[in-house]
């Protein structure tokens, strides 16, 4: 495990390798689960800010499960996140011309219409932060509807933490993910030393 800052970070998002295969996946992991994509805090109030401008991107069904039951959900844990369309695909996940599902919040940011790109979770997606109070865990959570995106990473040769890039600056700023890669390239030098 590695430690930056007041985050412990998994070996297997320095080791494994990940690139979304979308094409392949058809946007599963907005479907499948129990619950919708899980939402911080600080992100409720951005949501209620932005709905207005992603609301017309979003399906029929999506406006009409988050007219009925909230922007977001409480679970039973006293978490957040998005509501499903009857226990299926998040409410703010579209369909696009080849039945693959994408995020409407994110279309609406790139047409410039919102500054909010997605929920953290999702962009951050395969790896999953479990906050402790004085640090955050991130791991790498394995999904066999993400075996297409492990194979294709493999192939090209892309580590998660390396495919996140620009997930994890969001979170965790430009320092912090320098911090990250300067670990990661140190423990391979002296892997490589010692292996000779």
């Amino acid at each position: 495990m590695l430690v930056v800052g007041d985050t412990i970070v998994s070996d297997d998002i320095a080791d494994q390798f990940f690139v979304c295969h979308i094409e392949k996946c058809k946007g599963a992991c907005c479907s499948a689960g129990d619950l919708g994509a899980p939402l911080a805090a600080d992100e409720l109030p951005i949501l209620e800010a932005v709905y207005e401008q992603v609301k017309p991107y979003l399906s029929e069904a999506g406006r009409q499960t988050i007219a009925k039951e909230g922007l977001f959900i409480k679970d039973f844990e006293g978490d957040f996140s998005t509501p499903t369309i009857k226990d299926k695909e998040c409410a703010y996940a579209i369909y696009d011309q080849h039945k693959t599902l994408k995020c409407g919040i994110e279309q609406a940011y790139l047409d410039g219409k919102i500054e909010f790109r997605k929920p953290i979770s999702c962009h951050l997606y395969p790896i999953r932060i479990k906050n402790y109070g004085n640090f955050d865990a991130l791991n790498y959570h394995r999904w066999d509807i993400c075996s297409e995106a492990c194979s294709l990473g493999k192939q090209l040769g892309v580590p998660i933490y390396k495919f996140l890039k620009d997930a994890l600056i969001r979170k965790y700023g430009e320092s912090w993910y320098n911090e990250l890669v300067q670990q990661i390239e140190s423990n391979a030098e002296r892997l490589a030393t010692v292996t000779k």
